[in-house]
């Protein structure tokens, strides 16, 4: 990943009242203001995060109907779950989602794996493969355990993560859902979301709360604008709403994506092809998030090859422009052909190809 220019510019200006946060960009992976971001705490119902987007993933697979049975019963938040009852895995989604439901999060997990301790395995595993270094999961839904942890760094991970999950993503970002139950077949439940950022933060794009006594508020959120996808985390924070905003506003008004001109008509010459060029298309390879006020100064430097042979096909890569700031790397775009130039396969003299070659 690539990294952000002159963040120490900027974060002493950020403060909270959390024992740990972090605001990351989930365009390229980088932090930009963090304290304790990487300090093992627990993280209450956000935890949630994890298990909803299993629980869409198998959903995506198999919406399978969910009986809710009397082991599946939990302490604490509920979407009022009865035994004998049933819904859909996507509809445990939406009650972990908006009513941060422990009894949607034991359903969800037994049905999935036939054991809490079996999802938890799973949610180890997934935390891995992302990139979660620092947590360990124990229950799908929060409670409190010791060996039940994660980190303000990670939490933003997971939640980046998500984002890129369509159903997630669409989900998170409801005020209320409806839950039309398979049994009782009358029953309907509208929940409303407990993320009251969305409401108090017009950027806001979703979130999840979480609270016990141990862990104290956590929260994790994400916003966007004009292409920045933020994420705050924020854990034991009892002023987590608005120091949710600030690190947003701060986001926002000190950091951009950069956006190359590709209006720029870039052409190649070909050898041997029915054709003499090709024309070329860019193709950013990732997001070039950098400080606002540096926009101007960032530098683009192209490399091309003089000339191609025949055959090109479209989409084949050719160059790439590379973009530096500060005469440091901060992004390219790869040079595609727009063009599929065919070998021309009459028989040339030696003459006929030098020709070609030095564009007689």
């Amino acid at each position: 990943m690539l990294a952000l220019l002159s963040l120490s510019a900027h974060a002493e200006g950020v403060g909270t009242s959390a024992r740990a946060f972090v605001l990351y960009c989930a365009n390229n992976g980088e932090v930009l203001s963090a304290e304790n971001p990487d300090e093992k705490l627990p993280m209450a119902s956000t935890t949630k995060l994890m298990t909803t987007l299993l629980t869409l993933e198998a959903a995506d697979k198999d919406n399978k109907v969910v009986e809710f049975t009397e082991e599946m019963t939990a302490e604490g938040s509920s979407m009022y779950l009865k035994v004998g009852e049933k819904v859909t895995l996507y509809d445990l989604a939406v009650g972990m989602m908006m009513q941060s439901g422990n009894d949607a999060a034991n359903a969800a997990a037994i049905a999935l794996a036939g054991s809490v301790e079996g999802f938890a395995s799973m949610m180890n595993e997934k935390a891995a493969e992302i990139g979660m270094k620092n947590t360990h999961f124990v229950t799908p839904s929060g409670l409190d355990d010791d060996a039940h942890y994660s980190t303000a760094r990670d939490m933003a991970t997971l939640m980046a993560y998500a984002l890129g999950n369509g159903a997630f993503r669409e989900m998170t970002a409801q005020t209320s859902m409806t839950v039309d139950f398979v049994e009782p077949e009358d029953k309907r439940v509208t929940y409303p979301n407990h993320n009251r950022l969305l409401n108090l933060y017009d950027s806001c794009i979703g979130g999840k709360t979480g609270y016990t006594m141990t862990a104290g508020r956590c929260l994790v959120t994400a916003a966007e604008c004009d292409g920045l996808t933020l994420v705050a985390v924020t854990l034991d924070d009892r002023d987590d709403w608005d120091d949710h905003m600030a690190l947003f506003d701060y986001g926002f008004e000190h950091y951009a994506v950069y956006a190359p001109d590709n209006s720029r008509d870039i052409r190649v010459d070909v050898v041997g092809g029915v054709g003499d060029e090709a024309a070329v298309y860019t193709a950013l390879t990732t997001d070039m998030v950098v400080p606002r006020d540096r926009l101007g100064d960032i530098e683009a430097k192209i490399f091309l090859s003089p000339f191609l042979y025949a055959p090109v096909g479209r989409g084949d890569i050719v160059g790439e422009i590379s973009y530096t700031l500060d005469g440091k790397s901060i992004g390219k775009s790869r040079l595609l052909s727009a063009d599929n130039i065919a070998y021309n396969s009459r028989r040339r003299g030696f003459f006929e190809y030098l020709k070609d070659v030095l564009g007689f």
